[in-house]
This record gives structure tokens, sequence and C-alpha cells, in this order.
């Protein structure tokens, strides 16, 4: 056999065997050699590793949390979990503090976005971090620069992360409301405006003005499924928003009309079975009747097509404040009205508590898998890219 195919085998093997190792390990590997620095930051390296550990369904928990440290401010952090276990939750590694973000009351309402491609994206609206919380890296997205004439008022409804795989490029799309602000009486009219970051680029853009209808907040919404981003907006009834992050094309699709019939119900949106999935649960601040209280799960089987949404699960509630994702297919996470991370086993019909506790309405949840996925350091005076 020539030297050349030997040492093209010998690169395969190491390739074989890298894949395998947690990021954790190719982090170290990387700076024994010169050779591996180059074979494991590489692109093809990290979307290999990535298909490896996607197929492998090795899944760990994202937990965003918020405490009440003041009158008025938060500490918001980010727990990492591996498993659970009888006695509760296994962590990976310890809690780290959310940088940049609100630590006021908006603290409730920070959002977490992905996995996509390796990252995570958390955002208050306002601001947005790229998180790969296998490296611990993380990066801030640079603030956006268009604002809105003087008289107008522009608040932004909804924020979204995604990878288009064609392009190699991670977006982030901001949804705006502008509307005319006069000094006395109410604003009026509204138009909607849609701006779009590039990674690659560090850079953000303006898209052309399209009608989009009026975002309708949820915490379990803002989510990435098919590199499409989905919110819940209101029309005559309430619909899912659509947001293609490659082609940048709007659509709408509807939720199981069996929502439509049940009173005082809120939605989410989750991924189970590899399925966009749609759950159905009663308003918290209502007053329910015990033997009326159910989840309810819906998966969309052909997605985008709305006539193929089918009825997966019917869940007796216990005392859920917020859905917020689906575990290995078989846990439902929740927070409960008391802002305890708990979940539901659907294998075994039981509910349990893992221990960990925010304030009301704070939690938020993401289920990934490691990636040595880097994020784009941006130009020479953009933000950096720094680690926990």
């Amino acid at each position: 056999m020539a030297c050349g195919n030997l040492m093209k085998l010998s690169e395969d093997v190491e390739i074989c065997i890298f894949i395998r190792l947690p990021v954790k390990s190719l982090m170290r590997f990387k700076s024994i050699s010169k050779t591996l620095y180059v074979l494991i930051g590489s692109t093809t390296f990290a979307n290999l590793h990535l298909i490896h550990a996607t197929i492998t369904k090795y899944e760990l928990i994202l937990l965003k949390r918020s405490t009440k440290e003041q009158s008025e401010e938060f500490k918001n952090v980010l727990s990492f979990i591996s498993n659970i276990s009888d006695d509760g939750f296994i962590p990976l590694q310890p809690d780290l503090n959310v940088p940049h973000l609100t630590n006021d009351y908006g603290s409730l309402f920070h959002h977490l976005i992905g996995p996509c491609h390796g990252l995570i994206a958390i955002t208050d609206s306002a601001v947005t971090v790229l998180i790969n919380p296998a490296t611990r890296h993380y990066r801030q997205v640079p603030p956006c620069p268009f604002g809105c004439p003087k008289g107008y008022h522009r608040t932004v409804e909804g924020v979204g992360f995604g990878f288009v795989s064609i392009l190699n490029d991670y977006k982030v799309v901001r949804l705006s409301d502008v509307f005319w602000d006069p000094p006395y009486g109410y604003a009026e009219g509204r138009d909607s405006k849609v701006d779009v970051y590039e990674l690659s680029s560090d850079s953000w853009r303006e898209l052309e003005p399209v009608e989009v209808p009026p975002i309708y907040y949820l915490s379990c919404s803002e989510m990435i499924y098919k590199e499409g981003v989905h919110w819940f907006a209101s029309k005559e009834k309430v619909v899912i928003l659509c947001f293609d992050i490659g082609t940048e094309i709007f659509r709408n699709m509807n939720i199981p009309d069996a929502f439509y019939s049940i009173r005082q119900s809120r939605y989410g949106l989750l991924v189970l079975n590899e399925c966009l999935a749609s759950i159905c649960y009663n308003d918290p601040g209502c007053a329910i009747d015990p033997t009326q209280d159910f989840l309810h799960i819906w998966i969309m089987k052909e997605y985008g097509v709305s006539e193929s949404w089918i009825k997966k699960y019917t869940i007796r509630s216990l005392n859920v404040e917020s859905p917020l994702s689906f575990w290995k297919d078989q846990f439902l996470l929740v927070e409960s009205k008391t802002g305890q991370l708990i979940y539901y086993d659907v294998n075994s019909d039981e509910w349990k508590e893992l221990g960990l506790q925010g304030y009301r309405t704070s939690l938020r949840v993401i289920v990934y898998t490691e990636s040595i996925s880097s994020i784009h350091s941006g130009r020479e005076h953009a933000t950096q890219v720094q680690r926990f």
C-alpha cells in the first residue's frame, strides 16, 4: 500500500475515533498538536461529530431559571443536566450566570432558542447571546442598528434563531411592530418590520415590508424546527406563524381544530418523535375544575400540512404553569405553578419533581446534543467570542 494511502487511512481512523469522544476530551486533544488542532477545529469534523451525537441520541438538558435577589433584581443562571434518577437530576457541570441580559422583571421573559447546529440563542428581545453549551463559548450578537422615525414607537414582538445548511450560516430574525405614537392619546396604526442578522457577515439587514400577523406571546414558543422559526400569532384565530430561515418567507399553519373548543386554554410548541408537536393546556391563571385539567398533545405527521395533526397523548395535569420540552421522547419537562422543574413520564404515567426551583414563569429548557461547532468571531471591532 502506498505511503499516501496509509496516511489517508490513518486520518480516517483518527476521525472515526474522535467523533465518538465528548467535547471536553476533544478540547484537550486540540492542544496536543497542530495537526489535531486543525483536524478537530475543521467544519467537516464538527459536522461529523454533530451527526454522530445526533444519531446516538445522547441528549442533554439546558435549563435557564431566575431567582429573586433583591426587590426588583434577579439572578439568571444556566443549569446543565446530564440525566435524571429517582433522587432528582444529575448535573453535567456547575451552574453558570447568564451574561449580558436584563436582570429585572424582564428576566421572566427570556427565551432559549435552538439547538441549531450545535448552538443555542438566549434572548431578552433587546439582546441576544449565542452559546455553545458544550465548549462554553458565547458571543453577544451586535445590536440591531434599525430604529424607527421620530413620532413612532417600535416594540420587538419575537426573536428567532436558526441555521441554514445550504449556506453553512446562522441567522437571527427579529419581528417588530411599529406604531405612530402621538403626543396625546393612544398609539395608532401598526406596521411590521423584520430584521435579519447573519453570523458570517456579522451584519443586520432589513427585509422588504411584509404583513405579519400580531405575535401571540406564549412562553413555550419561538421554536426552531426544520430550518423554520415558529411562533403563535393572532388572526381571526390563533395560528402558528412560521418563518423559513433560508428562504426568508412567512407562512401560517393551523393548530389542531380540537384546541379551539377548549376554553381558557394556552398553547405550546415542542418536538416529539421528530415531529412538530403542539400542546394545549389550561390557563394557569384561571380557576379550573380538577376533573377537567388535562394536557392535550398532538403531533403533525406531515410537516406543514394542517390536516395531518393527530392526537398523541391526553395527560392528567398536575399544577402546570407551562410546558417546556420533551426529553428522549419519554419525559415531558414542565414548570409547575410554584416555579419547580417537574416531569411526566409517558411510559410510567407518573409525575416527579427534579429538585430545581426558579421564580415562577422564569424557567426555560432546551434539549441538545454536544457539539464542537464554533461561533464566528466577527469583524475587528465587533463583539468577541468569550468563554464562561
